[in-house]
């Protein structure tokens, strides 16, 4: 690493303005196509590109080791396009509740005459582990695995909760005459 980079970044240690606007110029130059890889659009990088720098400042101070402030802004920068991509790839791609008819395992026409609303008043009747995979799985369309580390279960228990709430779903659907019996 030149002297002058280490002089920069201990520059922006102290909040220098002028280091802190030159350290940016130059990690953009060099990581902003990083974050195009992780976005639809240049202006949807830059504002990633912008999100990494106000972290990346925020935590300079706890940078040890000077010489590995290059892999360290990579890894910042990298760590909040995929923050960023998680984020909007579920608002994105968010299932609604009308949407649950879809799923080939329960019967197109039970949800034609329910409104979002009840949809959501039957999820709700499920006892919590059920209801929560429900949501999380068939909902917000997060895999087992992902719900398994958010719930702390295993994907066996995330699977087996999916199908057992489903079934459960349906029978309340039964009892309140959405659905024949199978």
């Amino acid at each position: 690493m030149p002297e002058n980079e280490k002089e920069l970044v201990l520059a922006c240690k102290r909040n220098d303005p002028k280091a802190q606007t030159a350290f940016y110029n130059l990690y953009k130059g060099r990581l902003l196509g990083v974050c195009r890889r992780y976005a639809r659009t240049v202006a949807e990088a830059e504002d990633i590109f912008q999100e990494a720098f106000i972290k990346v400042f925020k935590n300079l101070h706890n940078l040890e080791k000077i010489e590995s402030v290059n892999h360290w802004v990579k890894t910042s920068v990298i760590r909040t396009a995929i923050d960023h991509y998680r984020h909007t790839i579920h608002e994105r791609d968010q299932i609604g509740y009308e949407t649950i008819m879809e799923q080939p395992e329960l019967d197109s026409n039970i949800f034609s005459n329910l409104s979002r609303d009840q949809i959501l008043e039957i999820i709700n009747t499920l006892p919590n582990g059920y209801r929560m995979v429900i949501n999380l799985f068939l909902i917000d369309g997060y895999n087992h695995a992902e719900i398994a580390e958010m719930m702390n279960i295993s994907e066996g228990t995330s699977k087996s909760q999916l199908s057992r709430g489903r079934d459960l779903l349906k029978k309340e659907l039964i009892k309140i005459g959405y659905a024949e019996k199978v």
